[in-house]
């Protein structure tokens, strides 16, 4: 049986991003379970609907990106209580133009890590929000919005703390549940 392919779609793009660190950690938690690809969605301009018609090629190729995966997986920072523009943006262009919707009918999870003391919880509840418009069902637990804290995960993707290694676990297995029924 061939793993799941999952796009992966950071919603930072700092170099340094402790939402990439958490994706890196997921990543080598899984091991073989998932096949991982990542969605850069960096090189993305913003939505026109007046490029409907001739549409920017780094949309097409984030739009082809996202219709390969079978399912996908947004790591969200939370900025003033929402989700990033880069990521709404993202959305927006893989859901158009008006009837080629990417996102139709795939299934997601969405996790996140930030310094504050509520971790993502408003940016996680937004994003829910928003892919349900676009058609996208989301894995309803468990929540993992984390507490960043430094050392949590080395520089190889390795989770040092015992606690957020057995939730990642935790979620890594009923996302893999999930995706099988």
């Amino acid at each position: 049986m061939t793993a799941p392919r999952i796009g992966i779609i950071v919603g930072s793009l700092r170099a340094g991003s402790f939402n990439r660190q958490l994706g890196h950690a997921v990543r080598t938690l899984a091991g073989e379970r998932f096949a991982f690809e990542d969605i850069d969605i960096g090189d993305l301009p913003l939505y026109d609907q007046d490029d409907d018609a001739d549409f920017p090629a780094a949309g097409l190729r984030f739009k082809q990106q996202v219709e390969i995966c079978d399912a996908l997986l947004f790591i969200t920072p939370e900025y003033n209580r929402s989700i990033p523009g880069v990521l709404k943006n993202a959305i927006d262009i893989g859901s158009r133009p008006g009837g080629s919707n990417s996102f139709a009918g795939k299934r997601a999870a969405v996790i996140g890590t930030s310094p504050g003391a509520h971790g993502t919880v408003s940016a996680q509840q937004h994003l829910r929000n928003v892919l349900a418009a676009v058609d996208v069902a989301v894995l309803p637990q468990p929540e993992i919005a984390i507490q960043y804290r430094e050392g949590q995960i080395d520089a190889d993707g390795a989770i040092t703390d015992e606690r957020l290694r057995k939730r990642l676990q935790l979620f890594l297995d009923r996302f893999g549940g999930w995706l099988a029924a």
